[in-house]
């Protein structure tokens, strides 16, 4: 390895996953809900749901939803980043 390079990080360096999973559903379930008003309002064309009233209500709902996970992991996240990099020891 050259002086330029560096190796692995170590464990403990870098930015932890925390919050994907909010951010990961809340976009999962915002295409899904984008995906099933659009069909209940007919614009996608040749499937079983076009057309059916009960997805032009459900899709907008859970449209909705996902924007809150997203924020919620949004928040996770930033919050988790304002924290120390190493946790303070515990004094006995």
């Amino acid at each position: 390895m050259s002086a330029g390079e560096q190796g692995p990080a170590a464990p403990d360096e870098g930015v932890p996953l925390k919050g994907w999973l909010w951010l990961t559903g809340g976009m999962l379930a915002l295409v899904i809900g984008v995906l099933w008003t659009a069909q209940g309002l007919d614009l996608v064309h040749d499937s079983i749901m076009s057309g059916v009233t009960a997805f032009a209500v459900v899709g907008p709902v859970l449209a909705v939803a996902g924007l809150g996970l997203i924020v919620t992991g949004v928040r996770v996240r930033a919050r988790h980043k304002r924290q120390p990099a190493t946790p303070q020891e515990k004094k006995p």
